[in-house]
């Protein structure tokens, strides 16, 4: 292991006592932990319903499905909509949107805080636009009343991909409680970990009972007797069980992964608060760093890593800077995926590019990022802070 890894894990002896009281349960499939966690985690992000499934890309898989098959036509969306997205996010960020027949069109984002360009995002915003993917990244909060000004009275979707940015806040909300839906994930690198896994938050029942069905095949099993997607369930089980009304999916979370979060977002304070208390040491420490830019914060970041890019002015390499901090000891990635639009898979999607990605390009050649965490990382930032290449 590094001395300065991109991720360590949270878990001691209540992660352990909870998958043990699974264990002793024998029910190992979805059912009541991951329903107690469901509805603590509603509690927590402040939002009426929350779905757990098995990772944060099939957060997102879900969502997208809901808005096709939703009846509400304020929010659904149909082939050939047009979806804007920021230019570097995940890539199933993009698939599901792209799975559905909806087209996609990329804004470049915004040098400083890597969420959107909100000019660039107000140019792109046309007659077509049905819908807008709002990705929090790396912990920070997009500008959600500029957003929101900028869809104004019009017919425009807002969804959240929040799965880098569980407890961030923009104005005391909660990120991923702007949209009409919103995800989260659980993975073992992130805010919270249950191994693998994912939420949807909403307040529209609808879309609560639509992704329902959609985590599980398709069927009616686990729709209350009155709901929003068949209106009423016989009071037959056995009718009830392989009973299919919409093109699902097994999204199905393990009950351990609902234990698992269960113990994890008891921590959450802390595990935030360690992390937001890096963050401040990082900011004063790094501000005019003669060779790095680092992510500036909108709202109160909830800071998953810490971004550099390198100023071109110094003449340095990326790859030497990697090198001689490998050497030191610092594990590093790509800033999410760099720029999405050179990647070779954008040859098989429907998109169009708004303008420019100059700041996704500039991001793509000389940044990095790395790990954060709940723990003291005055060590790392020092290193950091005083070194020259």
């Amino acid at each position: 292991m590094s001395g300065f890894p991109l991720a360590t894990s949270s878990w001691d002896e209540a992660e352990r006592a909870a998958l043990q009281r699974v264990i002793d349960s024998d029910r190992f499939s979805m059912g009541p932990e991951v329903a107690a966690f469901e509805e603590e985690f509603a509690c927590f992000t402040g939002s009426r319903y929350a779905v757990m499934v098995n990772s944060g890309s099939s957060a997102n898989l879900a969502m997208a499905a809901a808005l096709r098959h939703t009846q509400n036509p304020a929010l659904r969306l149909m082939l050939g909509d047009e979806v804007i997205v920021p230019a570097v996010s995940w890539s199933t960020t993009f698939f599901p949107l792209h799975q559905y027949g909806l087209h996609l069109k990329f804004v470049d984002i915004d040098r400083e805080t890597l969420n959107y360009d909100l000019a660039g995002l107000a140019g792109a915003i046309g007659p077509r636009t049905r819908a807008i993917m709002a990705v929090n990244l790396l912990g920070n909060p997009n500008d959600f009343d500029a957003i929101r000004a900028l869809i104004g009275t019009r017919n425009i979707v807002l969804i959240e991909d929040n799965c880098e940015s569980m407890g961030a806040t923009f104005g005391g909300r909660q990120c991923g409680t702007f949209g009409v839906m919103g995800t989260f994930s659980t993975f073992f690198s992130h805010h919270i970990s249950t191994m693998e896994g994912g939420l949807v938050v909403t307040d529209d029942e609808e879309l609560y009972h639509i992704l329902l069905a959609l985590r599980a095949h398709g069927w009616t099993r686990d729709l209350p007797k009155f709901n929003r997607v068949t209106g009423e369930k016989s009071d037959d089980p056995f009718e009830e069980s392989f009973r299919f009304v919409l093109p699902g999916y097994n999204l199905r979370p393990l009950e351990m992964s609902g234990a698992l979060g269960r113990a994890q977002l008891e921590k959450r304070p802390r595990l935030i608060e360690g992390r937001r208390a890096n963050g401040a040491l990082w900011q004063q420490a790094m501000a005019d760093h003669p060779l790095f830019r680092i992510q500036r914060e909108t709202g109160e970041s909830s800071w998953f890593g810490f971004s550099l890019v390198l100023r071109p002015e110094t003449g340095l390499t990326r790859r030497g800077i990697l090198d001689r901090l490998g050497a030191l000891g610092f594990e590093t990635r790509p800033i999410v995926s760099g720029n999405f639009t050179q990647n070779p898979v954008l040859r098989l999607m429907d998109h169009s590019l708004h303008g420019p990605m100059s700041h996704a390009e500039e991001i793509d050649r000389n940044g990095f990022f790395i790990g954060n965490h709940p723990y003291d990382m005055h060590e790392a930032i020092g290193i950091l802070a005083e070194f020259r290449g």
